[in-house]
């Protein structure tokens, strides 16, 4: 959002009050085409007054032009600021597969920056998550991932320690799963996802590079080979990069999609 704001004189097109069609319909047009052909994610729409101006129409009948992207999402408001070209949403499906692997699916660049990677003794609370020992060895990899160098979430991952040796000789994994499977025949069966909205604290809001305060999604996830936990993982995701998608089947009756 460090953009200036542009000019109006930037958006193509006019008005045509003898067409029959409403004015503020016109407006959403000329806006939607100047936002898909014109504009990019991210960046600010011109000042309603100098919208308004452009094309000669009471600020009221701007905001309804605006309010109907806004309800599309191809805007976004952001309180005293100004509005933007909404940025994609990317859906949250959940599924049991890495974070490389997701990100090369939808075409984008992934990457990730390693927080820590290193063996805790098991907290009371991480003993009672991994069905452990209070003491007992965990390694704790904490990263921010990353997609087209842009922050996307912050993973913290737990692991019992003996269910790895020498993991930490080899240095932060890429693919955590995949490293699992191929090198210590972990191979995640199955899970449990419980997802719920926080406001970004200090911490998560500087490494997302968001407000303080902004909401993320946080995820917090138990994989198990059979009926024991590998890995247990807390994350937070950005929510204005994200959107849940929850496939839903109605007990007894087979699935007619492959999702």
């Amino acid at each position: 959002m460090g953009y200036l704001v542009p000019s109006a004189t930037d958006i193509a097109g006019e008005l045509d009050r003898d067409c029959g069609v409403s004015v503020h319909v016109q407006l959403r047009e000329l806006l939607r085409t100047y936002i898909v052909e014109a504009s990019k994610p991210g960046r600010q729409l011109p000042s309603e007054r100098d919208m308004a101006h452009r094309f000669g129409v009471a600020r009221m009948t701007l905001r309804h032009a605006v309010e109907a992207l806004v309800e599309e999402e191809l805007l976004e408001r952001v309180v005293g600021v100004g509005t933007f070209v909404a940025r994609t949403k990317m859906d949250l499906t959940l599924k049991l597969t890495s974070y490389s692997e997701e990100m090369t699916r939808r075409g984008m660049r992934p990457s990730a920056r390693t927080l820590a990677f290193e063996q805790i003794p098991a907290t009371a609370r991480l003993a009672r998550e991994l069905q452990l020992e209070e003491g007992q060895g965990v390694i704790r990899l904490r990263r921010l991932l990353l997609a087209d160098e842009e922050p996307m979430s912050v993973d913290e991952n737990f692991i019992p320690a003996w269910r790895v040796p020498g993991l930490l000789e080899g240095g932060p994994p890429s693919s955590l799963y995949n490293v699992l499977g191929e090198r210590f025949g972990l191979i995640i069966e199955w899970g449990e996802d419980t997802i719920e909205a926080n406001a970004a604290t200090p911490s998560i809001a500087r490494l997302l590079q968001v407000d303080v305060g902004a909401p993320v999604l946080r995820t917090e996830r138990h994989a198990f080979v059979s009926r024991s936990t590998v890995d247990y993982s807390v994350s937070f995701y950005r929510a204005d990069r994200y959107k849940l998608r929850v496939p839903l089947q109605r007990p007894g009756v087979r699935a007619r999609r492959v999702y």
